[in-house]
């Protein structure tokens, strides 16, 4: 006798689904069928089902996309993380690696990152021929001479299924060395490629021999060059150099000018956070349009083999312990609604990437990636990078993912426990 066919292979019962693409918030039953969304209906029934996962009191979100990820392991030195534990092991379904590989670079990105991950791992390449190398510490493999347009262009072209976009940094230091060289150029490989150029912003490299220069001239001649699509990152810095100008404590006009011209804000968490940047800049109107945690390891260290066995599950965070669940919550904090929150995560991020036909919904026929999420009650404790605290109480916390209709649960020790945040 013939087993019947089932209906669905996953049914998510009885949560609250929050979908910005298509408009809905609510309680909705989701069904997976052959690694697909099949359906989005408030009540589904189960009995042809071959796995129902009672989801109710949790928020069920299109997967997570995190914008600003370092996780070219093992190659660009100490920043680069393992991708699953910033991705799926987090609730993460897809991560954007910021400027990790080059154009020297692509194919093993593309062969030890991306290919081997269960998260769908794709890149922002560099402008630099080194690619994401620790460059922080050495500025002066990131001047003009270190960029190769030509080959950049060709390799964001061979590879456009993992290229979506071009990285580049405006800053104090590098504008010291070269004036915004740089950045002129990445903007011509962003013109001839048809992808948004990202750029940091907040100083990262000291002056050049000392020399004294004007943050806030460096973000009026930088911001000018921005087009539509472009993108601004640590809105929220703590460094000079940001979107609030050193002089009057406000945010530049430029930057306003650009906004109203298609260029957005990425969070860029990170180690640039600052609570009361983020706030200045949010009572001023801003919101960001995307939210990258901006996780590597620089900001956070996992244990090695000789750190204590009491400490050997967690790893060692820098001024506070951050996730992209973390930044989530930092923001509901300074008062963002929850479901803007979710659109930074969710269809904003989508629409960046230009895949707004592929993730960012839970649309039926699409990829069936799919975030879990508790909302925690209580008193917590949340700290920015510059030691600042701020007292919350809800706090937004990863319980499992599916990527591609297959279930990873979320027990990455990158995610904080929620009782070190207790306050």
């Amino acid at each position: 006798m013939a087993t019947e066919a089932l209906n669905y292979d996953v049914i998510l019962k009885g949560g609250t689904v929050i979908d910005p693409a298509a408009h809905r918030n609510g309680a909705f039953d989701v069904a997976v069928k052959d690694n697909r969304i099949a359906t989005v209906e408030p009540s589904i029934d189960v009995s042809n089902a071959g796995e129902v996962i009672d989801v109710a009191g949790k928020l069920v979100l299109p997967g997570m996309i995190d914008t600003h990820a370092h996780v070219y392991q093992h190659v660009t030195g100490k920043f680069g993380l393992n991708p699953d534990m910033v991705g799926v092991r987090s609730g993460v379904t897809t991560l954007v690696d910021q400027g990790g590989p080059s154009c020297m670079t692509m194919p093993g990105f593309r062969h030890y990152v991306s290919e081997p991950a269960k998260t769908n791992v794709l890149a922002f390449i560099s402008t630099y021929l080194v690619g994401g190398l620790e460059g922080h510490l050495y500025p002066d493999l990131y001047g003009p001479n270190g960029v190769n347009t030509d080959h950049t262009v060709r390799e964001a072209k061979a590879n456009n299924d993992l290229v979506r976009g071009i990285k580049a940094h405006a800053e104090i230091g590098g504008a010291s060395r070269w004036g915004l060289e740089v950045i002129k150029l990445g903007k011509v490989i962003a013109r001839e490629t048809g992808l948004p150029l990202y750029i940091h912003l907040g100083q990262l490299w000291p002056a050049k021999d000392s020399a004294t220069v004007d943050a806030d001239e460096v973000v009026q001649a930088l911001v000018p060059l921005k087009e539509e699509g472009d993108i601004l990152a640590h809105p929220f810095t703590r460094h000079p150099g940001g979107f609030v100008s050193a002089a009057t404590g406000e945010v530049h006009p430029v930057v306003w000018e650009a906004l109203d011209r298609g260029v957005t804000a990425d969070v860029g968490h990170g180690s640039h956070f600052s609570f009361e940047m983020a706030k200045l800049v949010i009572d001023a109107g801003i919101v960001p349009f995307t939210l990258g945690a901006d996780l590597h390891g620089y900001n956070v260290r996992m244990p090695s083999v000789n750190d204590d066995d009491d400490r050997a599950d967690n790893p060692f965070f820098g001024v506070a312990p951050f996730s992209l669940t973390i930044a989530m919550s930092e923001l509901l904090g300074l008062g963002v609604p929850l479901d803007q929150i979710i659109a930074m995560v969710t269809s904003n991020p989508a629409k960046m990437l230009r895949l707004e036909d592929e993730i960012g919904t839970l649309a039926p026929g699409r990829i069936a990636d799919i975030t879990v999420l508790d909302l925690l009650k209580g008193r917590f404790r949340l700290t920015d990078n510059s030691a600042k605290e701020l007292s919350v109480d809800t706090l937004i916390y990863p319980d499992f993912c599916l990527r591609a209709g297959a279930r990873i649960d979320a027990d990455s020790p990158l995610v904080p426990p929620a009782s070190m945040l207790a306050a």
